[in-house]
């Protein structure tokens, strides 16, 4: 699944190949991937105007001058496809779907605009979705009901990581810190990195850390995510940019996937374990342990 990099990569690349488009037609094959009335569909989004694009956390948002907005969660191998003639965008997982002539097997959604461009919603396995919810209703989705604050956000800042964080004092802090109740959108790779960078052991207590500490992830928090969106996202397997790059953050990563290698801080070995089921990389010099914690 993307991380906030990621998303916010190919929202700044559909932004710029889709608004102010008029939607004629959406058809879809399946209705897990495209659950909405074909009653809605024709009222609320077909004839419709493009306004903007959106992400909160993980997802994106295509603003309509209708009132609604089609929410779109990706998954693990969902894409979107922008093709106009000559042109041909690509964003996520990157299949074949990506260069290839489409509809294709994968294709569930077709948005068929007005000029004869197409935005093709491509999963292999089914599980991302498209919903065409109103503008002011989109908030109150399940899946927005209870996400924490935007790390990227100007407001953001460790007094309100630590309000958040301080919700679950005994658990360790990163699950905490990949909690989308608790920071919206860190995922695994951001998590470590940010720890890394805060010189934070990934299993300390949220009880044990200091206001220093907020101060030091705060600060590389947003580093971090900066610099990932500087880079076009990570280099993981599944994700490639609006124009179908892949992105290389992870060529400069200096904690994740590295186990093994010399701490590119204290020159000490990288090493992985597993906490709360995900692996976790880490310089037990940089990051140490204090004596009364327990790894979960």
């Amino acid at each position: 699944m993307p991380e906030l990099p990621e998303v916010e990569t190919i929202k700044r690349g559909l932004e710029k190949l889709i608004v102010n488009r008029m939607i004629e037609s959406i058809t879809s094959d399946n209705p897990k991937s495209f659950p909405n009335l074909k009653s809605d569909v024709r009222s609320f989004a077909c004839s419709s105007k493009v306004l903007f694009v959106r992400r909160r956390a993980k997802v994106l948002i295509i603003g309509l001058d209708s009132g609604y907005g089609l929410v779109i969660h990706l998954k693990m191998t969902g894409q979107l496809v922008f093709a106009s003639g000559s042109q041909h965008f690509g964003a996520g997982h990157p299949s074949a779907s990506l260069i290839n002539s489409l509809p294709d097997k994968s294709t569930r959604v077709i948005i068929k605009f007005t000029d004869g461009s197409n935005l093709f919603f491509n999963d292999q396995r089914k599980f991302g979705w498209m919903k065409l919810v109103p503008l002011p209703e989109i908030t109150n989705l399940n899946f927005f009901a209870n996400l924490g604050p935007e790390p990227l956000e100007e407001s953001f800042n460790w007094q309100q990581l630590k309000r958040q964080m301080t919700k679950r004092p005994n658990s360790a802090v990163k699950p905490v810190l990949m909690d989308q109740s608790i920071v919206a959108g860190i995922g695994n790779i951001y998590a470590d990195e940010s720890l890394w960078g805060s010189k934070i052991n990934p299993a300390i207590r949220v009880r044990q850390l200091r206001d220093k500490d907020y101060r030091n992830l705060t600060r590389s928090i947003k580093e971090i995510l900066e610099l990932s969106l500087l880079r076009g996202g990570s280099t993981d397997r599944n994700y490639v940019d609006a124009e179908g790059r892949r992105g290389n953050y992870l060529e400069f990563a200096r904690v994740f996937r590295r186990e093994g290698q010399p701490c590119l801080r204290c020159s000490k070995t990288i090493v992985k374990i597993r906490l709360s089921g995900r692996g976790t990389h880490f310089c037990p010099h940089c990051q140490p342990l204090p004596a009364e914690s327990k790894r979960v």
